[in-house]
């Protein structure tokens, strides 16, 4: 009984840190797309998000992580974490093809589409995109090197590979909404698209006999 009440704490404590957490993306991002990123600071960020400065940092360190935060992919951790038997780009393929098919209603689509602006309009923050590809890109290669060995340049040169590809069909899905197609319109190729993606990843273009229409 004492642990279950426990365990129900946890979450709830859980729970409202995301809330929190959440409360202070939007109204960042609200402020950054009104006024413009360097406009803004992160003490009128904590003010009208209701909570104190030292607690915005205790979810976000940076200012910039307040917009960069989620246009991370920790491909990485998906290469370490894949099944027993699995190849790294199975997993990955596998990881993408279930965001693919994730229920619609799950995405929040202005808050997509304003945090590209945001980025857009940003010198700094383009720049810290790139400067967080080229993260991933380092940390997916050394994941690749540890569950194959000996890859040596390889492993970089599939990295690469991988994170652009990964860019691309981000790309491609985030310039349909933006043109105004709706969601779920915009959606429906992403899982034959992730398909592609893989196929050329894992056969190069000999894969693309397969997907004449």
């Amino acid at each position: 009984m004492v642990y279950a009440v426990r365990m129900m704490m946890a979450g709830l404590r859980e729970q409202k840190k995301e809330r929190t957490r959440q409360r202070i993306s939007e109204v960042a991002l609200r402020l950054f797309d009104e006024r413009g990123y360097e406009a803004v600071t992160v003490n009128e960020i904590a003010e009208a998000a209701g909570v104190a400065k030292v607690t915005l940092f205790n979810y976000f360190p940076t200012k910039d992580c307040l917009v960069l935060d989620a246009v991370k992919d920790d491909t990485a951790a998906v290469v370490a974490g894949r099944e027993e038997g699995q190849t790294p780009l199975d997993a990955l393929r596998a990881h993408f093809r279930g965001m693919s098919r994730q229920d619609d209603g799950e995405m929040d689509v202005e808050g997509m589409l304003t945090r590209v602006r945001v980025i857009s309009a940003s010198p700094a923050l383009l720049a810290g995109v790139h400067q967080t590809h080229m993260g991933q890109r380092y940390e997916l290669a050394a994941a690749l090197s540890e569950a194959m060995p000996g890859l040596g340049l390889a492993a970089q040169l599939m990295a690469g590979q991988i994170t652009a590809t990964i860019t691309t069909l981000q790309e491609v899905f985030f310039h349909r909404l933006s043109t105004g197609v709706p969601l779920e319109e915009a959606a429906r190729p992403l899982a034959d698209e992730v398909e592609l993606a893989f196929d050329l990843l894992e056969h190069g273009f000999s894969s693309l006999e397969g997907h004449k229409s």
